[in-house]
């Protein structure tokens, strides 16, 4: 097992890309801390993982407020007795606050995508450097090395926050032996339903793999970094995108 005896903490943890990860991480061994405003379906997700014999909790989790945070960390150490991981997955795309250049949206985005991440970085960071070692995984997107004309702008701001905050969170806790990348998934099938549906059909020949990802994808990639595998990979960005932006 390749996260075996490990303590993790997954943010948007209840559903899509979280979920993935919080299974995988669950079936690697890892005591999984699920993360999320949506209260039911995360904790059927954590009685699911226990009842399959993994382990896991679920903390109701506001990423935006930082006493929602202090308290999901003091929570994992009271229950798990540490904290050896972090992913940050939550956020809300582009189009969930609409694409009318408003000032509500833009603020709206950079409150849960990047004050989030700032705010998980810096209080896991400090537990973690209390015993010198550590991993967090900021989830960004392929967004946060280009721009696009949908959705609200300040997606891809946001997502470029992202990238480079966990750049700086990666030089300033290095030599406290905790690590930071980012990873940027590119076009997943749930990116496109609902009102993004129509994109769907245009996203796969702008692939090179011609397929959308799947969210396990990208969950693989992120337990790599999680794990004692990467203990040389700081302040990297690790992009699953099936090409997408190598063109």
């Amino acid at each position: 097992m390749r996260l075996k005896d490990k303590v993790a903490i997954v943010t948007g943890g209840a559903h899509g890309m979280g979920e993935a990860e919080a299974r995988l991480f669950a079936a690697e061994g890892a005591a999984v801390v699920i993360a999320d405003v949506l209260v039911d379906i995360g904790e059927a997700l954590a009685a699911d993982i226990n009842a399959g014999q993994g382990r896991a909790m679920f903390v109701r989790t506001d990423v935006t407020s930082e006493v929602d945070w202090q308290n999901l960390i003091t929570k994992t150490i009271e229950i798990y007795g540490k904290l050896d991981i972090l992913i940050n997955n939550a956020g809300i795309s582009g189009s969930a606050v609409g694409s009318d250049l408003s000032l509500e949206g833009w603020n709206r985005l950079m409150s849960v995508n990047a004050t989030g991440v700032f705010l998980g970085t810096t209080l896991a960071a400090q537990e973690m450097a209390k015993v010198g070692r550590g991993s967090i995984v900021n989830i960004s997107s392929i967004m946060g090395f280009v721009g696009g004309a949908e959705g609200h702008p300040g997606y891809s701001a946001s997502k470029g926050a992202v990238r480079l905050l966990t750049k700086s969170a990666a030089v300033r806790w290095g030599p406290q032996g905790v690590r930071v990348n980012s990873v940027h998934p590119g076009y997943l099938p749930a990116m496109l339903n609902g009102a993004n549906a129509g994109g769907r059909a245009a996203k796969i020949p702008m692939t090179p793999l011609r397929r959308l990802g799947e969210p396990i994808e990208v969950a693989y990639g992120v337990l790599f970094l999680a794990s004692d595998e990467a203990s040389f990979v700081t302040g990297t960005e690790l992009v699953i995108d099936g090409g997408y932006i190598a063109q």
